[in-house]
């Protein structure tokens, strides 16, 4: 058994943030059917940028989903989508404001066919505010959420981290909690609701803590001089022998003694938190951990209570062997490159577990069989598949 197998879910989405939060769906069983343009069109996602078959495969966010093609800007395409909305539990666009409706697919429009349906709409900035009409990027949303400013060193431009803020974890992750929560709400109320999610509001929800210490102090944290990005000697990144990094994170008192005993710095465990020692311990500690690899120094003080891990770069990270324990490394069949790996679920139930069961399909593949499902005779369903 699957924890969502029920749950229907008609995904508009098209770029990131949309399709991650369908796929945390799908991984646990809902049965998501993404409704993507027909070749051609000038506007597919994988036509704009040249996505090759072969990445689409790799890339987990149209695993273990169906396909259909329909042309919403087409009016009898358009009412086959809303035919499948009718029988649907959630819908999921990620449109600009305004678009949804427009293409008559807005929450108006759904709730009065299925007023049971739970409709997410994911953008940048939101469906109100001066800023909702605004275009945008992650880099944007965590720009204006707060993020981007606490990030780097003084001096220095702020550091821009890949997308997994704004797009995957304030638009896609907030997304499918918001939708889950939805869902059990109705289980009381009997019907759905309209959910508006901003990518830079989840963002400004992320960094919550610096803004409690804001509001608390009225000092607004800066980069690298703020207790959690770069302040303290003792929560910091340290350079090796090999030229790599070594992360230190022993912020209780106790952790941080036993790494100034291993260290041969005791004299350092009653001063973690001195601002008059920080220059002293950090010139301490950067000749210290100078002295052995990256690899070394975390063999010899992993099993000591001792806060650190080794700052990998990507591919180092995925042959770690805790990480493979975890299963965060899976492999998927795909009909045409054979067995894909996959980045795997992270959150593991014990009794209805996530699974990947297949990788994207081509658009359109699954067509017939939706329609069909859906009720759509034979002459209508030849009509819109020879329509596309």
């Amino acid at each position: 058994m699957t924890a969502l197998k029920d749950i229907r879910v008609i995904d508009l989405s098209r770029h990131a943030p949309g399709p991650y939060c369908t796929m945390l769906l799908a991984d646990f069983g809902a049965d998501v059917i993404m409704i993507e343009e027909p070749s051609g069109m000038g506007r597919r996602v994988d036509e704009e940028f040249g996505v090759s078959r072969r990445s689409k495969a790799y890339n987990p966010v149209g695993r273990n989903k169906r396909s259909v093609t329909l042309n919403l800007k087409n009016e009898a395409h358009r009412d086959a989508c809303l035919r499948l909305i009718d029988s649907a539990d959630v819908v999921v666009e990620g449109f600009r404001p305004g678009v949804a409706k427009r293409l008559g697919v807005d929450y108006e429009t759904v709730r009065e066919r299925n007023p049971r349906a739970v409709y997410c709409s994911i953008s940048g900035y939101g469906q109100e505010g001066p800023y909702r009409d605004l275009v945008g990027h992650d880099l944007n949303y965590i720009s204006l959420g707060g993020a981007l400013g606490l990030t780097g060193w003084p001096g220095q431009p702020p550091a821009i981290p890949v997308n997994a803020l704004g797009d995957f974890a304030g638009g896609g992750l907030f997304g499918a909690f918001a939708v889950l929560t939805a869902i059990v709400a109705r289980e009381h109320t009997g019907r759905g609701q309209y959910i508006d999610m901003a990518m830079s509001d989840g963002v400004t929800s992320l960094v919550n803590l610096p803004i409690s210490d804001y509001f608390d102090t009225g000092n607004a944290p800066r980069p690298g001089e703020y207790f959690l990005n770069g302040s303290l000697p003792c929560y910091n990144v340290y350079r090796t022998a090999d030229e790599k990094w070594l992360s230190v994170a022993c912020m209780e008192p106790w952790f941080w003694s036993k790494l100034c005993v291993e260290l041969g710095c005791e004299q350092f465990s009653k001063e973690q938190f001195n601002p008059e020692k920080f220059d002293e311990m950090f010139v301490f500690l950067r000749s210290a951990f100078k002295t052995k690899d990256r690899d070394t120094w975390f063999k010899e003080l992993k099993d000591k209570e001792i806060c650190v891990t080794p700052v990998y770069e990507l591919d180092e990270a995925l042959e770690d062997p805790h990480l493979r324990a975890r299963k965060m490394v899976v492999e998927a069949e795909d009909p045409e490159l054979g067995k894909v790996p996959q980045v795997g679920i992270a959150p593991k139930l014990s009794d209805t577990p996530g699974e990947v069961r297949t990788t994207v399909p081509r658009p359109g593949t699954h067509s017939r069989e939706v329609f069909s499902e859906a009720g759509f005779s034979q002459e209508e369903i030849d009509s819109l598949i020879e329509g596309s």
